[in-house]
């Protein structure tokens, strides 16, 4: 699969097939967001992969009691080891970052044949106590991966090209 029809088939998911991700294949999406570029190359992002079921369903719990994030096989809890640099736009790199590799780990999921969710919504302190996270680290989001339970693509509604793009200038 070409990366225009990942970005196409990947979707969200929330219902997950009973079926465990083997190793290889997680180790590939983990070196697809290691791949990712970074501001000034710091490469802040860090991760943590939690198999183990009883930790998932904490971590569910932990993320406004969405009890499918605990469903999937594999919770990944991406956090970002930093020093808190602004880039001089203005913007802090960390988790513009750490969204640009889950975004290569999300489209490389999408083309295995797996299924993700871009988790926002959770408690940071309770995912860090958890997870034995240490203080100065930043959890920036969770994602679930696993098979998604109704496999296939689905319908994306999006704005038109023309109501998002301007050419030149903003007038």
């Amino acid at each position: 699969m070409d990366v225009y029809e990942a970005i196409k088939v990947r979707k969200s998911v929330r219902e997950f097939a009973d079926k465990d991700i083997p190793e290889e294949t997680l180790m590939r999406l983990l070196n697809a967001a290691r791949l990712a570029p970074s501001a000034s190359n710091r490469q802040e992002w860090r991760f943590v992969v939690v198999r183990d079921a009883e930790t998932r369903r904490k971590l569910a719990v932990a993320a406004k009691n969405q009890t499918f994030v605990g469903e999937a096989p594999v919770v990944l809890a991406c956090c970002a080891e930093t020093n808190g640099h602004v880039m001089t736009c203005g913007q802090p790199c960390y988790p513009i970052d750490v969204a640009i590799a889950m975004d290569h780990l999300t489209l490389c999921a999408a083309a295995e044949g797996l299924g993700t969710c871009w988790i926002g919504a959770f408690d940071e302190t309770k995912v860090k106590e958890i997870l034995g996270i240490p203080p100065e680290i930043r959890v920036v989001e969770l994602m679930p991966v696993g098979y998604p339970k109704t496999p296939g693509a689905v319908t994306k509604s999006r704005i038109p090209l023309d109501k998002m793009v301007r050419r030149e200038r903003w007038a």
